[in-house]
């Protein structure tokens, strides 16, 4: 019985690693870099028709975006008040007043430029708004 067994394991280990090979050497053959046409293509890594679940996105990155927005449409001061409210009504969101501050500091200058961004200053989340202005004027 050993000695069948160890004719079979040697038949694999001369056979397996010429079929790994070959095998092998065939897939990267398949790849669009080997010359071939696209059309004749046999894997793709990813395809068009394939729809992916958006990521959930953080409570504080979506408040930044809107906050953002809300600069865009109206002012610096009108944000910095939503930002305080917000961070009033829900404390865990503390920790990242000072990073959303800033952000809204720095879409200010581009919008107003520093001198009249530094107008909207107010003391939310440390002054960290102004912070956000120094940084990008």
């Amino acid at each position: 019985m050993t000695h069948t067994a160890r004719r079979i394991g040697r038949s694999l280990a001369l056979v397996l690693p010429v079929v790994l090979v070959l095998s092998g050497t065939l897939a990267v053959s398949a790849v669009p870099w080997a010359g071939q046409a696209q059309g004749t293509q046999m894997l793709s890594a990813s395809s068009a028709d394939v729809s992916t679940p958006a990521k959930s996105r953080a409570p504080q990155d979506i408040l930044r975006d809107r906050l953002l927005a809300e600069l865009q449409q109206k002012d610096p001061g009108t944000a910095l008040t939503h930002l305080q409210r917000e961070v009033e009504a829900r404390p865990s969101l503390a920790r990242h007043c000072m990073d959303i501050a800033r952000a809204l500091g720095r879409a200010a200058v581009k919008q107003y430029g520093p001198t009249r961004a530094q107008s909207f200053s107010r003391p939310v989340c440390d002054t960290s708004f102004a912070t956000g202005v120094m940084a990008a004027s």
